[in-house]
């Protein structure tokens, strides 16, 4: 019982995180060129599935608080697809440091899609391509999950896991 306790601290600790530096960074962590440097934590689903919860949920908060209703729909969607999606390649039998790479391509392909088009759609009436604004999109969640977020993560990777047992 003491580690569930423990566990859902984190997952309360990492929802907290999220919203907090995405909002704090609201200026370039919202629109079609967003630089979220929060988004470094979705690969903490990497090791471990229950952070599924507070990612998701940070990623609700920031976006219902810093964009409003739609993109706390799409972008919260967005990011639970991805992190579920980073959860189950961590299982893949490939050398970690290339999985985690592959992982991290989750958020910037579902981001790039679900949030270009949110994007489109919603706030520039059709006038903007779907594609090029997906495609900013994509490029600065590659800068953060899969350039900085990787890096991070696979040289905390032991002390990450150390923390979750």
């Amino acid at each position: 019982m003491k580690n569930q306790s423990r566990r859902i601290v984190y997952s309360a600790l990492i929802a907290a995180i999220y919203a907090a530096l995405t909002l704090v960074l609201a200026p370039i962590s919202f629109g079609p060129i967003q630089f979220r440097i929060s988004e470094v934590m979705v690969l903490l689903a990497y090791f471990d599935p229950f952070y599924i919860i507070g990612l998701t949920l940070g990623c609700f908060i920031s976006n219902i608080l810093g964009s409003g209703l739609i993109d706390a729909i799409f972008g919260t969607l967005a990011t639970f697809i991805s992190v579920v999606l980073v959860y189950y390649t961590s299982k893949v039998k490939i050398k970690e440091p290339v999985r985690m790479f592959l992982a991290s391509l989750w958020p910037v392909i579902i981001n790039g899609l679900i949030i270009g088009w949110m994007i489109s759609h919603f706030f520039t009436e059709g006038k903007e391509s779907m594609w090029i604004l997906g495609g900013q999109v994509a490029l600065g969640e590659f800068g953060v999950v899969s350039i900085i977020g990787v890096f991070v993560m696979y040289k905390m990777r032991d002390s990450i896991r150390k923390l979750i047992k």
